[in-house]
């Protein structure tokens, strides 16, 4: 799609944030493009005042402004449908980013379609992965919708440019903004994620103020906390018995990984547009999700299913990294995932102690473990260990013929 020209928009809603880029962003779009811009700001638990980006948005002559509440659809309809599939990219990211940009943009389309704007716009770079996942998932709701990446098409080649630009158009600018950040940082109620400058270099230690959602494992109490997690249909619903709805268990959950220094994690990833980038990354309450969902998993799912769920995984993984969550392939594995997860309820006691997530117990009214099968007391006949023998020979079978075949071609 060729670049957008001046006059081919004339409404434009903005997923803002409130801080210097997206209000430059704003300026820009109304000076760039001649046109009306309308602001979205999404609640998904990052923790900031988000009644400041609505000020902010009233200063520069925004009407229409939305900041929306989005914590309890994103964890039920985007984080637990991934918890299910025990999903993690690249054997460890959660990725906390990656799926919350599906929501933004299902929102940002909506708008558009309330408001009656032709165009919607984001913040993401040029060399990111949100670029990707934001306009995949937009043109995936609304192939007709138009996108402006300020990033790919501005003149700016840094941040004193973007100051000054700031200044020439009366945009406040903090203090601490006048200088390059130390690091950039993205939030939700999923994770936190601080990529750039001082963590650039991978061999280089993460300077502890850099985490912002988990203390220092060192640092955790010595005494462990004891919690069991309730589940049903592969989703948690209850924290030592009492329910929750899924946004304030997730914030609970949260509470507890963080008090507990879990959930860190330093990683060099591949990113979709080709190059590695360093991140270090915080997930206090999806590290124990995830812990206590394969637990629940292990007494319920049986051994094939299972199986074929962890070959899945990492294409499931791989699709919401990429930024295909509104794909038909993705829809599909979500499918065959949910349908596994008819029986997976129950009960998962688990011990957190200074970054550790550790099972310590596991019940199910549905558990297909037998005491009856595996003790190795007298199991009065549930179990002939004579079968085994049979059992045995036929899978030896093939192995004993490409023996014989060697044996016999050496000589």
């Amino acid at each position: 799609m060729s670049k957008i020209k001046k006059g081919q928009v004339k409404k434009v809603v903005l997923a803002y944030s409130g801080g210097l880029d997206t209000s430059i962003i704003l300026k820009w779009l109304q000076t760039e493009y001649d046109a009306e811009v309308v602001t979205f700001t999404a609640d998904l638990g990052q923790g900031a005042e988000l009644e400041d980006a609505r000020r902010k948005a009233e200063q520069l002559g925004i009407e229409e402004i939305f900041v929306d509440d989005l914590r309890e659809e994103f964890i039920a309809d985007f984080v637990f449908p991934m918890f299910r599939a025990n999903a993690v990219y690249e054997g460890v990211y959660l990725l906390g980013t990656s799926i919350a940009r599906p929501l933004i943009s299902k929102r940002l389309i909506e708008i558009a379609e309330e408001t009656g704007a032709d165009a919607i716009s984001h913040g993401a770079t040029g060399k990111g992965n949100d670029q990707v996942r934001f306009e995949l998932a937009a043109y995936a709701l609304n192939p007709d919708i138009k996108v402006i990446a300020p990033w790919r098409e501005w003149e700016f080649k840094s941040r004193t440019d973007l100051i000054k630009f700031a200044q020439a158009h009366q945009i406040h600018v903090s203090k601490d903004k006048q200088g390059e950040a130390p690091f950039s940082v993205d939030a939700n109620m999923l994770h936190s994620s601080s990529e750039g400058k001082v963590l650039e270099d991978p061999a280089i230690v993460a300077p502890e103020y850099v985490y912002m959602r988990t203390i220092d494992p060192q640092a955790a109490p010595d005494t462990p906390t004891d919690i069991t997690i309730g589940f049903e249909k592969g989703d948690p619903v209850s924290i030592d018995g009492k329910r929750m709805s899924a946004a304030d268990l997730f914030a609970r959950l949260n509470e507890l990984g963080k008090d507990n220094g879990i959930g860190r994690l330093d990683l060099v990833e591949n990113r979709f547009v080709g190059m590695k980038s360093r991140g270090i990354y915080e997930t206090p309450g999806g590290t124990i999700l995830l812990t206590a969902h394969r637990a629940i998993e292990s007494i319920t799912l049986d051994r094939g299913a299972a199986h074929l769920k962890d070959e899945l995984m990492p294409r499931y993984a791989e699709l919401i990294y990429y930024g295909f969550w509104f794909s038909p392939e993705r829809e599909m594995l979500q499918a065959a995932i949910d349908l596994s997860q008819s029986h997976v309820e129950g009960e998962v006691t688990l011990r957190l102690y200074k970054g550790n997530v550790m099972v310590t117990g596991r019940s199910s009214d549905a558990s297909l473990y037998s005491e009856e099968l595996v003790t190795f007391e007298d199991d009065a006949g549930a179990y002939d260990q004579e079968d085994a023998h049979g059992f045995i020979q036929l899978n030896a079978l093939r192995l004993r013929t490409l023996a014989a075949r060697k044996r016999r071609l050496k000589r």
